[in-house]
């Protein structure tokens, strides 16, 4: 029996979105940062990652914000990440229907070095399992499938930036930060990541097919992100990408998702328990390009 886990958000079908995963069931403190808080280097927009491990953990709330012409569709979550080991658990609450019910039950997603595990109240999936993706084979390296960008990749995602400028400082939550904007590659990105987050990140450089991301991101005065919001470009049409490189004309319609992580209450312990073999709906994973 083939299953289609629902995309995560029914009316981005219109905008030619793809935000799922298809399951074949039956088959196997305070402190001076390095640059302080006046300096306007670029190097301390790329070492946001490696000040996030040193940080530990943090609590998260995300957004993702999806446009195709005039559709508009808003997903959130909110949870915690522990940096060190690279793990955490957000809860996704999903958009309502047309007329304004929750028409879905939110998502709980854990997210691991490789792998994203969704407990999913999806047609085929038994209530009480867990689905695996592995993702090194999606083709946007989790960045939007999950409806939720990864913390710590959004922070890895940085190590690529350039066109840096300092906008100001300013006061987020209480906090005073640097403001930031730049745009960063996701393939440069790629080769200077971590080891747990450059799979995803290669694999997302092939996917999009604009891998120049647009981003705005703030630091506090020990260099820590406190939020951090990125601009992802693809197209409706699979093919798009070998048109644009072969130069034929032709311009696809682009989908924009607007991804924005907000990172507070650092050093807040995050528990983050794996699903046991058992509780694992275990299925071959097939995906498709961002559309």
């Amino acid at each position: 029996m083939v299953m289609q886990r629902r995309r995560m958000v029914t009316a981005a079908a219109a905008a030619g979105f793809v935000c799922g995963v298809t399951v074949l069931a039956g088959c196997a403190g305070n402190g001076a940062a390095a640059d302080g808080l006046g300096a306007d280097s670029g190097d301390s927009v790329r070492r946001a990652a490696d000040v996030l491990v040193r940080a530990g953990s943090s609590k998260v709330t995300t957004s993702m914000e999806m446009a195709s012409g005039g559709t508009r569709v808003m997903i959130t979550g909110s949870g915690g990440f522990d940096y060190g080991k690279g793990r955490g658990e957000l809860r996704i609450t999903l958009p309502r229907d047309a007329a304004g019910a929750q028409e879905h039950h939110p998502v709980t997603e854990l997210m691991t070095p490789g792998s994203l595990y969704m407990k999913d109240r999806g047609e085929g999936v038994p209530a009480d399992k867990w689905v695996r993706v592995d993702t090194t084979q999606l083709s946007d390296g989790n960045l939007v499938t999950g409806g939720a960008t990864d913390p710590l990749a959004a922070a890895e995602l940085l190590r690529g930036a350039r066109k840096v400028e300092l906008v100001g400082e300013e006061t987020f939550l209480g906090v005073r930060v640097r403001h930031f904007r730049g745009s960063t590659d996701i393939a440069r990105a790629a080769r200077s990541a971590s080891p747990a987050t450059r799979g995803p990140l290669a694999a997302a450089a092939k996917g999009f097919t604009v891998t120049e991301v647009p981003f705005d991101v703030y630091l506090d005065a020990q260099g820590r992100p406190r939020k951090v919001s990125q601009r992802f470009t693809f197209s409706s049409d699979p093919s798009a990408k070998q048109v644009r490189q072969s130069g034929k004309p032709g311009t696809p319609r682009d989908v924009t998702v607007t991804s924005t992580t907000v990172l507070d209450t650092f050093g807040t312990p995050v528990n983050v328990v794996l699903p046991k073999s058992a509780d694992i709906y275990n299925g071959k994973i097939v995906t498709a390009p961002p559309k």
